[in-house]
């Protein structure tokens, strides 16, 4: 029987690169966001199979691993399981928060500028309201680009079953994954996602769940990991990644109808709704080739413009709602002044520069500046003339 490793473990230092690319999810996802946004047709997701959110999943395995492995290691399955319960709980209301922002920023919209951007983004909130929320609150019903959080809700919650069963033998946890991507594809294993329609999740957690554990078995280090820049590995990783260019890039799958028709034949519909292995293989290979690349570089990371990438990979939550909020905002400002490249340009980089900003506030009431001892006040300036005239030798004075 396997257990886990006991003893306190050396808090570890903080990797930058988590947080940098974190960060520059954060980012790519509020561009991706953006109703009608030209940047997005440069995003990486348009240069291979894998996209932003399969880098967001993973670092959020490796987080998650960080923040919660250590305590089912140090205080037992128990503890560790009320605190996996802990932040879903915070996650959830997060989600209804987020929800509910929205429908109150677009019912301002509206009786403002008479739009109709609640009827936009909330259709059936309008025409069926009791199935709507019901289906808000249970997240049976997830409107678009509202359905990440959701996803990582019901990953969350398999923590706890990984952790058990790798008490039971070190394999078992491998077992799972491979047992729910597999029932994934062989019986549409989901959850609903539509009342209406019956469909289920956009984006299927028992598919999804493959790229969250890789990143927790590799924080845990119960995955080894090939040492980066093998050249073997390194030649292997391009060619795959080069390959998919052709069948992903849209510059190239709308003029040549045959790199279409192939990724068509190779990639099924729901490829990225149910995590082709297509997808979870190419972010893979990505990641080892842009680690590796950027290793003699790994502590610049944390400087000039990538250390306001990490500053907003820190406050990964709150900037990940911020970005969903400004992207609709931005979606907003972009239809009523047009779609230029220069408006959008100018929409996006006020994007970026309120996820930094929120990054900021956020991590500000963090740090808990009240808790800390107050200041000495200044001393007036009266004060400072007689400490002054004191310091003068009695003598001096005297002769003066």
């Amino acid at each position: 029987m396997a257990e886990f490793q006991p003893g306190k473990p050396a808090k570890r230092p903080r990797d930058e690169r988590l947080d940098f690319f974190r960060g520059l999810t954060m980012l790519i996802i509020f561009v991706a966001h953006v109703p009608s946004n030209s940047w997005n047709a440069r995003i990486p997701a348009r240069f291979g199979f894998s996209s932003g959110a399969e880098l967001f999943v993973f670092c959020s395995g490796i987080a998650s691993a960080l923040a919660f492995g250590g305590i089912f290691v140090r205080r037992g399955l128990l503890l560790g399981t009320a605190r996996i319960a802990h932040r879903i709980w915070q996650v959830y209301w997060a989600q209804i928060a987020l929800v509910l922002a929205l429908i109150a920023i677009a019912t301002t919209l509206d009786r403002s500028f008479g739009l109709s951007v609640l009827a936009n983004w909330f259709p059936l909130l309008l025409t069926e309201p009791e199935p709507a929320l019901f289906g808000l609150v249970t997240l049976s019903w997830q409107p678009a680009y509202l359905d990440i959080l959701p996803m990582y809700l019901v990953i969350l919650a398999l923590i706890p079953a990984i952790m058990a069963l790798r008490l039971v033998h070190s394999a078992l946890p491998f077992l799972l994954v491979a047992l729910l991507y597999a029932l994934v594809w062989t019986q549409g294993l989901n959850l609903p996602g539509d009342p209406w329609t019956g469909a289920g999740w956009f984006l299927n957690p028992f598919a999804w769940q493959i790229v969250f554990f890789i990143g927790f078995f590799i924080a845990m280090k119960w995955l080894p990991v090939p040492p980066l820049g093998d050249p073997r590995l390194m030649v292997l990783t391009g060619c795959f990644v080069a390959l998919s260019v052709p069948l992903s890039f849209w510059g190239i799958l709308d003029h040549w109808p045959a790199a279409q028709a192939l990724r068509d034949l190779i990639l099924p519909e729901r490829e990225k709704n149910d995590m082709h292995i297509l997808r979870v293989l190419h972010f893979l290979a990505l990641a080892y080739l842009v680690l590796s690349l950027i290793e003699p570089w790994r502590q610049r990371l944390d400087k000039g413009a990538g250390h306001l990438l990490v500053l907003i990979g820190r406050q990964s939550l709150a900037t990940f709602l911020a970005s969903v909020v400004l992207s609709r905002l931005a979606g907003v400002a972009a239809d009523a002044a047009g779609h230029g490249e220069a408006v959008v340009a100018l929409l996006n980089l006020a994007g970026f520069a309120l996820i930094l900003a929120t990054a900021l506030v956020v991590g500000w009431f963090k740090s808990a500046p009240w808790a800390g001892a107050a200041p000495k006040p200044a001393p007036r300036r009266d004060e400072r003339k007689d400490d002054t005239a004191s310091a003068v030798p009695t003598r001096v004075r005297e002769a003066s």
